[in-house]
């Protein structure tokens, strides 16, 4: 299968490739944003074999040393690697890693805003001055073809301006797309890169859990054959829990989150779990931006899941 690209009615364009699925938009100069569109896949189109012929060590847990030659993949490496303690691979930060390779290309004169989002993982680009509002949706499970059809209820906005150090935003649960050891609907990252937003993401929505009989668990391997995560156990079903147990397990998650806030890992994080919200304490500049729900119309820019 070869890459391709369609434009879409609202100015946006769809590049999609194997697993790859990106939606991109900017602003700005007419001839800068048509020429950052053009740089833009003709990045994307060798960037999956890029990554296939690194396969192997992509999958492998992340060591003290890097053994990988791409850009994308030494990228994916750098931001796993201080979670390397625990087991994880260079696949945790894959979507956005790639979203922020693209991204690369509209950093450029003439080009206002920009960004990538690549199912749910999203790099930004912002010129001084400028801001982008991104829409949370919390729980796909609770998506409807209405609210599909009608616009989207979303659980709340964060606004991102030129001035904070954020250029990534990411999401992660174990209703999404990839695997996750947590029970978190989800967990959505704001961090310096979309790749270290995607990592971080990975390790906060993992530490989002209790143990209970009746949550389901498979080996990642049965799940999906090609997971990197092996025999290891991903939650497969979570069944509605008592208040306190979810209480327990988004305390265990906002630990971590204001662990690796610490460390300059990430800077804001808002965890959900079947109705219940917690969020690491919030820079001025956020308190109070994540919690009014908001018709989908009103955000540019959406994290969902990845």
């Amino acid at each position: 299968m070869n890459a391709c690209r369609k434009l879409l009615s609202d100015g946006r364009w769809h590049f999609q490739h194997g697993p790859m699925d990106l939606i991109l938009q900017a602003e700005g100069a007419r001839d800068a944003v048509a020429h950052a569109h053009e740089r833009a896949w003709q990045r994307f189109e060798g960037l999956l074999q890029e990554l296939v012929s690194e396969l192997p060590g992509l999958r492998a847990p992340v060591g003290e040393h890097c053994a990988l030659q791409g850009v994308v993949a030494r990228r994916m490496w750098a931001a796993c690697s201080p979670y390397r303690a625990d087991f994880i691979t260079s696949m945790a930060a894959v979507a956005g890693a790639v979203a922020q390779e693209i991204l690369a290309c509209y950093a450029q004169q003439g080009i206002d805003r920009a960004w990538v989002n690549n199912g749910g993982d999203i790099a930004l680009h912002l010129a001084p001055g400028q801001s982008v509002t991104v829409g949370v949706c919390a729980d796909i499970a609770a998506l409807n073809a209405a609210q599909l059809r009608n616009g989207l209820v979303l659980d709340g906005q964060i606004r991102i301006d030129s001035a904070m150090p954020v250029r990534g935003v990411a999401t992660s649960g174990w209703r999404g797309r990839s695997q996750s050891l947590g029970i978190a609907d989800s967990v959505t990252v704001l961090a310096r890169t979309a790749a270290q937003a995607d990592a971080a993401a990975t390790i906060v929505a993992n530490a989002v859990n209790v143990q209970d009989a009746r949550i389901d668990r498979m080996p990642a391997w049965l799940v999906r054959d090609d997971s990197d995560l092996g025999a290891i156990p991903v939650t497969v079903d979570v069944p509605d829990l008592p208040e306190e147990q979810v209480r327990r397990a988004l305390q265990q998650g906002l630990q971590k989150a204001q662990e690796l806030q610490s460390s300059g890992l990430l800077w804001f994080a808002l965890l959900a779990c079947q109705g219940q919200f917690v969020a690491a304490s919030a820079p001025q500049a956020l308190e109070g931006a994540v919690w009014s729900p908001q018709a989908v119309m009103e955000s540019e820019v959406g994290s969902v899941f990845a």
